[in-house]
């Protein structure tokens, strides 16, 4: 990297799965045409089932009665990757990021991203690690702490990570998730029984991502992004 490199940081809180895909197209084009800084997006979504472009209707497991009594939302995303869960006490990353800037290859940018939710998790006493060939991903003790799943728009990434804190992972049950239906998902609480808020982690998680691809965060202290998204 030839200079120092800024990253918009914006904690959204909890947002609707479609309202962040749409505000992440947005800023894909914006980022694209040099109208607007890399950024990376921090929230929590409802409860949804995001079916990525791997993903197929057998990898829904609960009707949509079922989904309906939980109140679930069923998406087909445009991110890599097959089925997954979003919901209440997921740390969820967004970084819109021109690859161009941190002279990234895809391999290489997915890598940096596991490895600054690694290094997160040492923090909290975890010991975590990529998965097996084929698998992505953070696992601990052989389960899912993190999914990653992300689109290439040209140069530009979105969509990214979801990080399990206290995550209900009962909703789980209702997928095949990632397509590995032997992978079973865990979360921060399931394993150091420690309770941590979402935007607790969210600012904590960030120094990790700051010191791993080589750039200075730089917080928007109110969703203003989104504000401007739904007034638009």
């Amino acid at each position: 990297m030839s200079k120092s490199l800024h990253v918009r940081t914006c904690w959204l809180g909890r947002v609707p799965y479609r309202e962040a895909w749409d505000l992440q197209a947005e800023l894909v084009t914006a980022v694209r045409e040099d109208r607007a800084p890399d950024t990376l997006l921090l929230l929590e979504h409802p409860h949804v089932f995001t079916m990525g472009r791997a993903a197929s209707a057998d990898h829904l497991l609960w009707d949509a009665t079922e989904q309906a009594r939980r109140q679930l939302e069923v998406v087909w995303s445009d991110r890599g990757g097959e089925a997954t869960y979003h919901g209440p006490g997921q740390l969820v990353g967004y970084p819109i990021l021109d690859l161009k800037h941190f002279d990234l290859t895809i391999p290489q940018y997915l890598e940096r991203l596991e490895t600054s939710l690694i290094h997160y998790l040492s923090e909290l006493g975890i010991d975590s690690e990529l998965g097996e060939p084929g698998l992505t991903g953070v696992w601990s003790r052989g389960e899912k702490v993190a999914a990653i799943g992300i689109k290439l728009n040209r140069s530009v990434v979105s969509h990214g990570f979801a990080l399990n804190l206290t995550t209900d992972l009962e909703y789980f049950n209702g997928i095949v998730p990632c397509g590995h239906a032997e992978k079973r998902p865990t979360s921060v609480a399931a394993l150091t029984g420690r309770q941590i808020a979402t935007d607790e982690a969210a600012h904590d998680y960030t120094r990790h991502f700051a010191e791993i691809f080589g750039a200075r965060n730089e917080w928007e202290s109110s969703p203003s992004l989104l504000t401007a998204n739904r007034n638009g």
